[in-house]
């Protein structure tokens, strides 16, 4: 945990924060505590989210949803404000490790704890799929360890599958490399098994310390996740049994959360984990927590401290300006939304609003940020997420890319009465516009989702425009293009990550060639963090 900064709020809704667990690209969590002593964790959205009339309606939804879901084995949502100018929810705190944490710090569970986690985690996704939602990120850090048994936590991305609710949502990654489906990563589609296979590569990671597809990177996890076998290490006997079966590439071969639950505990969980589940170092570790917890006192609310803050969203400031405070306290002892978090703004691109017309369209655009502010801002999770599928880093051995010039490339287009030479820093009409396709990495064998890329007019060394990469799940990342050199034959750009992309996106600057074939573009990425990605671009605009 991290203490409060001076533009971060000393409380939301009725709880006091007492410090800052973590963030992601939907929000920031924080630890908070009741008036009567309950300690919650609160995660609050970030502003820009807040100010998208779609995005709240989602956020509503899944606050419901949520709060079915509270059971056994997983951590209950307490309170929620989904109509506040910043929504937040708060859930019941729990001191005690991920699973993640336990495995770096102690190593892998003996398969007693492996059998009992995974027997609670089966019956907690058996009750949320009946309740006809998929929780759609299980992975090590949405695990927490207790005395009382593990808890499934963070069902902010959990959908429900009645139909009257999309999937993916553009701008959000939906699961974590290495523990998403085959069907989740090429968006075929998300059911219960989805959750299944997850847990499977969850009980391989306790149990063996290594997830069941391994890499240095994220790319070669998710083309393991569709082309290879999972790895199973020194698991034995009945636990690798069912963890293969939960690991099944085809969702209809794949145990039921309750098939997988009666395999590992006819009796219950709760028989279990009352004899006692977890290894003594870990529960050492979750009793000194508790004390820490207890030990925790409020941040002082005195002259210089971070104050509370109140008062409606300003949109024209939710992107460039920090905190404002209130000049009036907000009626009857409640505290207003957290201030304003400074963010860069993304880089021009399709889908930006140009303005409004208008009275009534300047209140919309208050209201409702364009579309590229939302994307822009959006990111892992869950957080987390959250993981998202565009961070590739380098090949394993024996995979190549091409980063050369394309081929099948021509001058460019007749129409033009000269072509430019290798040092023109004037680009032909043939590029200008904004182009999209489907890209795929690793030879092909990788899809990579949507190619936008937009080319304006610009000189050598200046921004050409920008690449917009959206995957399968709706993960989104911006590059920005800046113009290097102009030949007879392509536009050789430099490629840079945007700074308000999230963390899952390749950063790193690199070399991208568009070249023409026929009528379309060819665009090449020499970055062999994202596995060398192609896409034949078609013109959009």
């Amino acid at each position: 945990m991290q203490p409060l900064e001076a533009d971060e709020p000393t409380a939301v809704g009725p709880y006091r924060l007492l410090g800052r667990l973590g963030s992601g690209g939907m929000g920031r969590v924080y630890l908070g505590r009741s008036a009567g002593g309950r300690t919650v964790a609160v995660k609050i959205v970030h502003p820009h989210f807040a100010l998208d009339e779609g995005f709240r309606a989602r956020f509503r939804r899944e606050v419901e949803a949520a709060r079915r879901v509270g059971g056994a084995w997983t951590a209950s949502v307490l309170d929620a404000d989904p109509e506040a100018p910043v929504p937040w929810v708060a859930t019941a705190y729990v001191a005690g490790p991920s699973l993640t944490a336990a495995v770096v710090e102690s190593g892998p569970l003996p398969p007693h704890s492996v059998r009992v986690l995974g027997a609670g985690l089966a019956e907690a996704l058996a009750a949320v799929h009946e309740l006809g939602l998929v929780h759609r990120d299980v992975k090590p850090s949405n695990v927490l360890l207790t005395v009382d048994g593990p808890l499934l936590i963070d069902f902010g991305i959990a959908r429900a599958t009645d139909g009257t609710a999309p999937l993916t949502e553009t701008g959000v990654s939906i699961g974590s490399p290495g523990y998403m489906s085959p069907e989740q990563i090429l968006g075929k589609g998300v059911t219960g098994a989805t959750d299944v296979f997850s847990l499977g590569a969850v009980l391989v990671y306790a149990a063996t310390g290594v997830p069941p597809f391994p890499g240095d990177s994220v790319v070669v996890p998710l083309y393991k996740v569709i082309h290879e076998e999972p790895e199973l290490g020194a698991m034995d006997g009945d636990l690798r049994e069912l963890a293969a079966a939960c690991l099944a590439k085809e969702p209809a071969a794949r145990p039921t959360p309750g098939d997988v639950a009666r395999r590992l505990a006819p009796e219950g969980a709760s028989r279990l984990v009352a004899a006692g589940w977890l290894p003594s170092r870990l529960v050492e570790q979750v009793s000194r927590s508790a004390v820490r917890l207890l030990n925790l006192e409020a941040v002082d609310t005195g002259p210089g401290a971070p104050q509370p803050v109140s008062g409606p969203l300003d949109s024209s400031r939710a992107s460039t300006e920090g905190p404002t405070p209130s000049a009036h306290p907000v009626p009857g002892g409640q505290f207003g939304p957290p201030p304003l978090m400074p963010t860069a703004a993304p880089p021009p691109g399709p889908g930006r609003s140009s303005g409004t017309a208008g009275a009534a369209g300047e209140e919309r655009q208050r209201r409702r940020p364009s579309r590229g502010v939302v994307l822009a801002v959006a990111g892992a999770l869950a957080a987390v997420t959250a993981g998202s599928l565009l961070l590739l880093l380098p090949l394993r051995p024996g995979d190549s890319g091409t980063g050369s010039s394309g081929t099948g490339g021509r001058t460019p287009g007749s129409g033009h009465s000269s072509t430019p030479s290798a040092t023109s820093s004037s680009i032909p009409a043939r590029y200008l516009g904004t182009w999209e396709g489907q890209g795929a990495a690793l030879k092909g064998t990788l899809p990579m989702g949507t190619f936008r890329v937009t080319v304006r007019q610009a000189a050598v060394g200046k921004k050409v425009g920008a690449v917009r990469n959206t995957d399968h799940i709706g993960g989104v990342c911006i590059d920005v293009l800046t113009l290097k050199q102009v030949t007879g034959k392509e536009l050789v750009l430099s490629s840079k990550g945007a700074g308000t992309n999230h963390r899952n996106c390749v950063q790193a600057e690199h070399t991208v060639r568009l070249s023409p074939v026929g009528d379309d573009l060819m665009y090449k990425s020499e970055s062999s963090d994202s596995g060398y990605p192609e896409a034949r671009l078609f013109k959009a605009e």
